[in-house]
């Protein structure tokens, strides 16, 4: 495609980028197509994929080559590991193997990303008795016949519906393999994103959830049902000029039967009124579950998260890239990335490697997919930094963040001591990899005098220091899957033929950087600039009827004027 006139020529990294949307927006990305024209560009992006986990994160990886662990997962999964320990490959894989069948379409809960020790995972949600006793009938009619039908599928008769009476006895023997890998990964909360109880096609519950589980299996989980609009919704996104301001959805369909239901505990801290949830626009709703998301992995607890939605390739992968880029704009995880790699690694890994159908989401105008990197501009601030409750807790009176991170670059030598007027007291917290936190910083000025000073010594500083540090970090997987790491570059081909482990270069424990709310805002505004650019370089709006006047719509009106791009532009 040639660039549209006035655009800057594309680095590296944008090139790169565009290569991948290229690739993105011509197919979807099925493990068990390995082969084909688009092979050599699909290992490329995984290449790089690994290596930007491996800036980072020592991590393993479960083969998954011809889609035999999951048709629509990467073929390279990675399960990033804590510091000084290692998952014990062959129980994951035996839990995998036998848990997939819970979940629709095979996709099994997957950590995705590693933050404060805690894994962030994603799925599908729990398969109903149709695909349990017939899993290629039971894709052919959630599809509607288009994807992964086969011309001798299983037909779902009414007689089937005897096999019903046998539900409990299976149920309990695939879900209690659900619920031993949630506890493996030490996950206690899941995020239900459906707005159904059960998803129904043709009259037939195709699928179930945790929230609706009869035999309450999942009692011991905290469960969230935070009902948010599929992919379908979005195509009035794209129809309002990719407009979420003002976009409502409309609850009271007769499909809609999933109440929004968050535990008290879990929302005392949010000043949200979670009664108005059906009164809110999109912009509102995908702030507020986000605030949520982000309280839950901010807790003390060590208990990690599950975000689910239908098939787990929408609404899923939407709230996993708003995680994984906003604990990145705060330093907390990926620290050594810049915008344009993060950006690559969440489209590539989060969106494209995990099977979101763009293609046919393009073809019909459901832009979820760009949504979700030009929502950046909405979670900027730093009500959105999980770093926000820390800060409160320990942000001595009279002193900004700024400030501390300047005090810390004054005294890299001394951990006692940083004047006669001022003492940083730091100890090392038990925080896992890839976090930072505050509870243990005690600044003891000597007056407001000594304040004032300071700041006047420190008023040519042109911004605060950032800086970074190693982090211990602490495996939560049961102590009886641990084995010692020995060397940064071991293997455990002797445990599994499906893992292998990679060391990170030399960085084995993932660092950590302090960042301050304005350096959070421009890295998210850096990435969402550079998505801008590449999108519009090689996949395009598609512009809306045009007004009376002629007026370019508004967001393509913010191409001309801040990218230099128009997003009609075709290859």
């Amino acid at each position: 495609m040639a660039a549209a006139r006035g655009c800057p020529p594309a680095g590296p990294g944008d090139r790169g980028l565009a290569e991948l949307l290229l690739e993105f927006s011509r197919a979807q990305y099925r493990a068990k197509d390995g082969g084909g024209a688009a092979a050599n560009k699909v290992e490329r992006i995984e290449r790089r994929c690994l290596e930007l986990f491996g800036r980072d994160y020592r991590y393993s990886i479960i083969h998954n080559a011809h889609g035999e662990v999951c048709a629509h997962y990467p073929r390279h999964i990675v399960i990033m590991e804590r510091d000084n320990s290692t998952v014990q490959v062959g129980k994951l894989q035996d839990l995998i193997n036998r848990s997939k069948m819970a979940r629709c379409r095979g996709r099994f809960v997957c950590p995705v990303i590693l933050y404060k020790g805690k894994h962030i995972c994603r799925s599908a949600t729990l398969a109903g008795w149709g695909e349990l006793y017939g899993r290629t009938g039971y894709n052919y009619i959630f599809s509607g016949g288009s994807d992964d039908a086969w011309a001798d599928a299983e037909d779902i008769s009414e007689e089937d519906s005897a096999l019903r009476n046998a539900d409990s006895q299976l149920f309990d023997k695939v879900r209690g393999h659900d619920i031993k890998l949630l506890r493996y990964l030490s996950v206690r909360y899941i995020c239900d994103l459906m707005v159904e109880n059960k998803k129904v096609k043709f009259g037939l519950n195709v699928t179930s959830s945790e929230k609706v589980d009869k035999a309450q299996r999942y009692a011991d989980f905290t469960l969230l049902s935070i009902p948010y609009p599929g992919c379908e919704f979005f195509k009035e996104y794209k129809d309002r000029d990719y407009t979420a301001e003002g976009l409502i959805f409309n609850w009271k369909q007769d499909y809609v039967d999933a109440p929004l239901s968050i535990p008290a505990s879990l929302t005392q801290s949010l000043s949200i009124d979670w009664s108005e949830y059906q009164s809110w626009d999109l912009v509102q709703q995908t702030q507020n579950y986000l605030k949520l998301l982000i309280s839950i992995i901010n807790s003390d607890d060590d208990s990690g998260l599950l975000v689910h939605c239908i098939s787990g390739w929408d609404r899923t992968p939407l709230f996993i890239s708003l995680l994984r880029l906003s604990l990145w704009a705060d330093g907390l995880i990926h620290a050594s990335l810049e915008p344009s790699e993060i950006l690559y690694l969440t489209v590539a890994y989060d969106w494209f490697l995990f099977g979101h159908m763009l293609v046919d989401r393009l073809n019909k105008g459901e832009e979820i997919f760009f949504f979700c990197f030009n929502f950046l501009k909405h979670i900027t601030s730093e009500e959105f930094s999980a770093l926000k409750s820390q800060r409160r807790k320990s942000l001595p009176p009279g002193f900004t963040l700024e400030e501390i991170c300047m005090l810390k670059q004054r005294d890299r030598g001394s951990t006692t001591s940083l004047s006669s007027d001022f003492s940083l007291g730091m100890e090392s917290s038990p925080g896992a990899a890839g976090s930072f936190t505050y509870e243990a910083v005690e600044l003891m000025p000597a007056g407001a005098q000594a304040q004032a000073a300071w700041r006047k010594s420190c008023a040519s500083s042109p911004q605060a220091v950032l800086w970074s540090r190693a982090q211990q970090s602490e495996d939560r997987l049961p102590s009886a899957g641990m084995v010692e790491v020995k060397s940064s570059s071991s293997s455990s081909s002797t445990h599994s033929d499906n893992f292998l482990r990679i060391g990170s270069s030399p960085l084995e424990v993932p660092r950590s950087r302090l960042v301050s709310a304005s350096d959070r805002e421009s890295r998210l505004e850096e990435v969402r600039s550079a998505f801008l650019a590449s999108y519009s370089r090689t996949i395009g709006l598609k512009a809306v009827p045009p007004s009376p006047s002629g007026a370019i719509g508004g967001l393509l009106e913010q191409f001309v004027r801040g990218v230099g791009l128009r997003g009609s532009s075709t290859l």
